[in-house]
């Protein structure tokens, strides 16, 4: 054994070893998509008065994350997390919350606490007739009961409150109240104030104190007549009482202790996940992983035998480390990253196949005559397309990760992981395992043992035949042309069903006991007042509906009305999205895709000519157009979890064009000029049995995925399977024959 593969075999066995411990000691975090609770996003609307300086370096933004982790603390939420997104937005995460109602009206709300001496009321006023001038700074505020009260500027706001606390008083039968104590100066201050509430009568409004928050006068007693003008109550002490319940109460003083909001802030996301629907998506996928690697580990044993054994170990191992390198990161396993995680086990299987058709053609050339020999030159020979290939898929997963946002943004970071534990499974572990295992006197005894001392089926029968492809280029370039005529006309004719994350609104699924009628659910919700609301039915019994902006009691009226059609509704996801962050996830997907297709362009030229980075980039074209259509004819949406498939299949198409052109361009070298057409056509026919072994192998785990998925990933995977198509037959059949007539046009 060389040391270069005796430093392979310890770097494999460190790695799986390593990865073991980590997956064993320490646990995956799981996105609320998948354990269920509630996701706000929050966005700080700073006023006209606020700096320019801290406005721009987010420190109101920051003020306003400590105010709300306070309030996030009193409401014992188990494992919450909030964090700064940007200069101006808060992601709020709070596992388990199923009714956001609570936690949303808790976080959003400015808690700006005022206390003001009431100088009148309008009846007052109408009934004097010569009613005193207008004092400075008076401002009218109806009370409880609806009464228009005119009051003084405010004399005490919550920053002068120590604390607060909700109490019941069980002697006197008041009921609940909030107890208010102040602090420094605050004390002396409430003091002044009743003490000039007292100069006036009893009964009198001018008793009467108001307490107000956020703009709304939640109390305003009058001070006792014990007492006296001009000396106030003393201690620093007060009650604020009303017709509170016992939330309300504790929600009070919730609020005056978790301090005011610096400035006010509006929820601009919110996504609620039924923890049912991700126990559901887990399972699904589980079983997705497990009968897709089976049958894809058991396509390529019968391939490629003894290596294809290896190497569905590798497998395996790629699928350990793929695991704990996540759970060593901390990162956060979302929905669309879990799908993520079960494509890349069939992404994983295109490096082996290069190597091991590679070695193939090396053993039939006779150059390699043994099946060591001819491994370690397949090795050599298929790096490059491997590194290539992968390279591509990690621009479209480090795009996903910076323009994306949410479980989008999770299913890059997920792929990105899988991209590069494919790498080191193939090139280390496979290796490692191969060349122990060719190096065996009993598999040089029988060769054909390993899988590569033979040409294969597919490559037996192209060297029979020897077909032309590229006799007539521009009948593919014809076909390709007509597919993008029918995929763009269905954009046309039937429009594009964009998600939410694109338009803003609101959608709500639910999972019903019996079948629901969609008609009949139409009816009953505009009996609810809501004629306008998009009801879709998936299966005999889920039932979603998607709205303009709703409010949270809005939603809730929605769901009372589908739960009276249908006993035992249970709902499984709610979103709302603001308009403006709406339109901002869109023009961030064209971004995306416009950044995707650039930036593979721009590596594409720098690894081969431009004449073949041009032609890769325009087949990538033709495969986004073709996939929207596609969804398009179908009525499908077109959301986040869309977008990320689109930018999987612009970096799995860009996979097999990197392939075919860099054998173009090793065969090319042997060449003269004005032989590129018979090497284009001798690199697709080389590239071929690769194509369709990696195509079967990636269509076994996603036919798997859309059969088993669930409806919450079949789009994804339908997505994928049409994508995975269409970008074989661009790489092979758009991207080459462009190459050829490019190539003709310059001579």
């Amino acid at each position: 054994m060389t040391r270069s593969a005796r430093i392979r075999g310890v770097i494999a066995l460190i790695a799986v070893a390593l990865s073991l411990y980590l997956a064993l000691t320490v646990p995956v975090h799981l996105g609320l998509d998948l354990r269920g609770g509630t996701q706000i996003v929050l966005e700080t609307r700073p006023a006209a008065t606020a700096s320019a300086t801290a406005d721009a370096d987010g420190e109101v933004t920051d003020r306003t994350v400590e105010v709300l982790r306070g309030r996030i603390d009193a409401l014992g939420v188990t494992e919450p997390t909030i964090a700064r997104s940007g200069s101006d937005r808060i992601i709020v995460e709070l596992p388990g919350v199923q009714d956001p109602r609570k936690a949303a009206d808790v976080l959003g709300r400015t808690a700006q606490l005022t206390f003001h001496q009431v100088l009148g009321t309008d009846a007052d006023a109408n009934d004097k007739p010569n009613p005193l001038p207008k004092r400075p700074r008076e401002q009218g505020m109806a009370d409880e009961s609806g009464q228009l009260l005119r009051l003084r500027a405010a004399a005490l706001t919550g920053k002068d409150v120590e604390k607060a606390a909700a109490r019941f008083d069980q002697q006197g039968g008041a009921g609940w109240h909030v107890t208010v104590d102040f602090r420094g100066s605050g004390e002396a201050g409430w003091a002044r104030l009743t003490g000039e509430a007292a100069c006036h009568a009893v009964g009198d409004p001018g008793r009467r104190v108001a307490i107000v928050l956020d703009d709304k006068v939640i109390s305003s007693p009058q001070v006792d007549p014990s007492v006296a003008c001009r000396s106030g109550i003393s201690g620093g002490s007060t009650q604020i009482t009303g017709t509170f319940d016992d939330r309300e109460a504790k929600e009070l003083a919730l609020l005056i202790n978790g301090g005011a909001l610096p400035v006010p802030v509006e929820t601009v996301e919110q996504r609620t996940v039924g923890p049912t629907l991700g126990a559901e998506a887990i399972k699904a996928s589980a079983w997705a992983a497990g009968i897709g690697t089976a049958v894809t580990g058991l396509f390529i044993i019968t391939v490629y035998r003894l290596l294809g054994a290896l190497a569905t170990v590798a497998l395996a191992c790629y699928g350990l480390i793929s695991y704990a390198a996540l759970a060593a990161l901390g990162a956060t396993l979302t929905l669309p990253g879990l799908a993520g995680f079960v494509l890349a086990i069939g992404m994983a299987v295109d490096a082996n196949v290069l190597v091991f058709e590679r070695a193939r053609e090396e053993y039939a050339s006779g150059h390699r005559p043994t099946p060591r020999s001819s491994l370690t030159s397949g090795f050599r020979g298929a790096f490059s397309a491997i590194a290539d290939s992968n390279i591509t898929t990690l621009i479209a997963a480090g795009l996903l990760f910076f323009l994306a946002s949410g479980p989008v943004r999770g299913f890059g970071v997920t792929l990105g992981i899988g991209v590069l534990a494919s790498m080191l499974s193939a090139l280390v572990i496979t290796r490692a395992l191969a060349e122990h295992a060719v190096g065996r006197p009993g598999l040089r005894r029988r060769p054909r043992l390993t899988g590569i001392a033979h040409t294969g089926a597919v490559r037996e029968r192209l060297g029979r035949t020897s077909p032309h492809l590229m006799r007539h280029p521009r009948r593919w370039l014809a076909a390709s042309a007509a597919a993008l005529v029918l995929a763009a006309s269905g954009i046309a004719v039937r429009g594009l069903d964009l998600g939410v994350e694109f338009t803003g609104g609101r959608l709500i699924a639910y999972t019903t006991a019996t079948p629901v009628d969609a008609d009949l659910a139409r009816g009953a919700l505009a009996e609810a007042g809501f004629p306008r609301a998009v009801v879709q039915t998936s299966g005999a019994h889920q039932l979603t509906v998607r709205t303009a902006h709703l409010s949270n009691d809005q939603a809730a009226a929605i769901t009372a009305a589908v739960t009276d059609l249908a006993p035992g509704t249970d709902k499984i996801r709610d979103e709302a999205i603001g308009p403006s962050l709406g339109k901002e996830l869109r023009h961030g997907a064209l971004i995306a895709l416009v950044v995707a297709l650039g930036a593979q362009l721009v590596y594409l030229t720098a690894r081969f000519r431009w004449l073949l980075g041009t032609s890769a980039v325009a087949a990538l074209a033709h495969d986004v157009v073709i996939l929207i259509g596609v969804f398009a004819w179908l009525g499908k949406p077109v959301d986040g979890v869309f977008l990320a498939a689109l930018l999987t299949v612009i970096g799995y198409s860009v996979n097999d064009s990197v392939v075919v052109f860099d054998r173009i361009r090793e065969l090319g070298r042997r060449a003269n000029r004005g032989a590129f057409a018979r090497v284009a056509n001798q690199a697709l026919l080389q590239t071929l049995p690769r194509t369709v072994n990696t195509g079967m192998g990636a269509a076994f785990i996603l036919t798997a995925l859309a059969v088993l998925g669930g409806d919450s990933l079949t789009d994804f995977a339908l997505a994928l399977l049409i994508g995975c198509a269409v970008g074989t037959y661009s790489s092979m059949f758009t991207a080459t024959p462009l190459a050829i007539e490019l190539h003709k046009s310059r001579r």
